[in-house]
């Protein structure tokens, strides 16, 4: 999940790679979302910060958290979760 907040939007360069990891493991493997903290109250600890941060879930539970965007960190910590 993409957390943003609505002045800075979402991460959008890291789409791309998303998209290209999800090409590669299979589309019924990968799910990508964007969430917006100001509307979603269980988000609330992540507002105020410019930088995005992206939340891994697996099986509902939240598994890993990478702030930034480190185009080779977010990659490596989606094929460790997969």
């Amino acid at each position: 999940v993409d957390v943003f907040q609505a002045w800075c939007g979402p991460c959008k360069p890291v789409v791309n790679l998303f998209q290209k990891i999800r090409n590669e493991v299979g589309s019924s493997v990968l799910h990508f979302a964007v969430a917006e903290v100001d509307s979603i109250d269980a988000l609330e600890e992540y507002r105020g910060q410019c930088e995005p941060v992206f939340l891994f879930y697996t099986g509902g539970e939240l598994v890993a958290v990478v702030r930034g965007a480190d185009a080779p960190l977010l990659q490596k910590t989606i094929l460790e979760q997969l």
